[in-house]
């Protein structure tokens, strides 16, 4: 069957798989452009960023972006005005005008420092508090119209989060952004800067931990464990550390960011594996020894703007892999744990040819069927299910619709330009670009990627498309290779 991909709107849309990577559900389709827009539509002008907001669509199953103007944004063109016009109607158009005034606080007096505090004092406790209600509903003893209300409950709850998940981000990027960009001033390439945030993140260190702990029990009680029931059985302390573990982490995806890829307590294998090995490797990265070695880079009379800036992206980062799994994994897999009973359940009645074709359903008809909606029928499903598994083997153009023309940093007021560079200069630097660099010569699109750690390796290259193939595949001594990870990844990854 021939596939057309078109562009979902006016102006220029550019592919992005670094969280779904074709074949998306439904629910998915609905949540992350609905979240993203209304999040940024909200934050963008009190940051001071010269745009509308970042549109979202999916076409075929895959996600295609793009950034919507300030001006006349359903009204593209491919010829940028000249720049002495740009210069006049940015320094005079009104909202030009509050975007400068807020672009100049936000340079001034970055904003995040007390949005931080804010997530760890109260967004970040209630977060968890609504997760562990939701996780401690017992699914199997719901009937299904009270099922159905979960389900909705966890939507509701899903679609809040996710407009924070981003929301944040705009107070997660901008620390780490300007440290990037005064280290080009300094001279520090951005990749030296970076290597100062490794490990000094508590919530990139603490599941780690967690692990080590679980595994220090199980040795100190001579165990060595098969199943993670031998775990907890090794010892009283193994048992709490285990339960602990599992109680903040268990529900949440693991492996990729759609609702069919599955949650970390569905595979208690990887979790094993993770408590054998927690602790047997050490790391020879050193935070602190980096900053030190960087701050001797830096002209004597900046020290101390070096100092503040480094701990401000210290403190961005903990909050960047801090919310990923709180206000998107976490609630993700607990929706995903609610289909999968009701899937189960419509299964062995005959309503559904297959549990997984749950998946299938969007936000309305996922209650409506649950609570005994007679559409869609099986057969819809499986077709939808059978389209959606194809999409997965597309092989999706990296732009649709005609350029445009972006205007010249050199015609922004310059608190706007610097506004834009730093965020570009984030998205580069970080690995955050949506695909692989456009082929220049008639070739193949070439591969672009980000390196981890310091120091030099040779061996196996394992291609993985998600953690759960990882984990399945993967060898020790081996080098993972992958399109994207996730914070949740730092649950298991030692």
């Amino acid at each position: 069957m021939s596939v057309s991909f078109e562009a979902p709107g006016p102006g220029h849309w550019e592919l992005d798989r670094s969280h779904f990577p074709g074949g998306t559900t439904p629910i998915m389709k609905w949540l992350l452009p609905a979240a993203v827009e209304s999040a940024y539509l909200e934050q963008w002008p009190l940051l001071g960023i010269p745009a509308e907001t970042l549109s979202v669509r999916f076409v075929n199953g895959f996600m295609y972006t793009r950034l919507r103007p300030l001006v006349r944004p359903d009204r593209p063109s491919a010829k940028p005005p000249p720049t002495w016009l740009m210069k006049v109607a940015t320094r005079l158009h009104p909202e030009f005008r509050r975007r400068t005034a807020a672009a100049r606080r936000t340079l001034a007096e970055s904003p995040a420092p007390p949005v931080i505090a804010e997530w760890h004092a109260t967004l970040r406790p209630g977060l968890i508090a609504v997760n562990l209600a939701l996780q401690d509903v017992l699914l199997e003893e719901l009937d299904n119209a009270d099922l159905a209300a979960h389900l909705k409950a966890v939507l509701t709850h899903l679609r809040i989060t996710f407009q924070e998940h981003f929301r944040l981000h705009g107070y997660d990027l901008g620390p780490v952004g300007q440290l990037l960009m005064a280290g080009n001033n300094w001279g520090i390439p951005s990749g030296d800067m970076l290597q100062a945030l490794g490990g000094a993140s508590p919530s990139t260190i603490e599941p780690l931990q967690a692990l080590a702990r679980i595994r220090a029990a199980v040795a100190e009680a001579g165990v060595t464990p098969s199943s993670l029931a031998d775990v907890e059985a090794a010892s009283a302390t193994a048992a709490e550390e285990l339960l602990s573990y599992l109680r903040l982490r268990s529900s949440v995806l693991y492996s990729g960011y759609d609702l069919d890829t599955p949650t970390l307590g569905e595979a208690p294998g990887v979790i094993l594996a993770s408590i054998l090995s927690a602790g047997g490797t050490t790391t020879t990265h050193d935070s602190r020894g980096v900053a030190a070695s960087l701050r001797e880079r830096v002209p004597e009379d900046d020290h101390t703007r070096f100092d503040e800036l480094l701990h401000s992206a210290r403190e961005a980062m903990d909050l960047r892999d801090d919310n990923g799994p709180i206000t998107a994994e976490w609630p993700c897999g607990l929706l995903r744990l609610g289909m999968l009973e009701a899937g189960a359940r419509l299964a062995s009645t005959g309503r559904f040819h297959d549990p997984v074709h749950v998946f299938e359903l969007d936000r309305g008809e996922l209650p409506a069927v649950v609570g005994g909606a007679d559409l869609p029928d099986a057969d819809e499903l499986a077709e939808r299910a059978a389209e959606r598994a194809s999409q997965k083997n597309l092989n999706p153009p990296l732009t649709l619709g005609d350029p445009e023309a972006p205007p010249p940093l050199d015609a922004l007021p310059e608190p706007l330009a610097t506004t834009v560079a730093l965020v570009q200069t984030v998205l580069a630097e970080m690995g955050m670009g949506g695909h692989t660099e456009e082929p220049t010569d008639g070739c193949e699109p070439r591969l672009s990627g980000h390196g981890v750690g310091t120091g030099s390796f040779v061996g196996v290259a394992r291609v993985a498309e998600s953690a759960e193939e990882a984990f399945d595949r993967l060898e020790p001594g081996e080098i993972l290779v992958t399109r994207t990870t996730s914070p949740a990844y730092n649950m298991v990854l030692g």
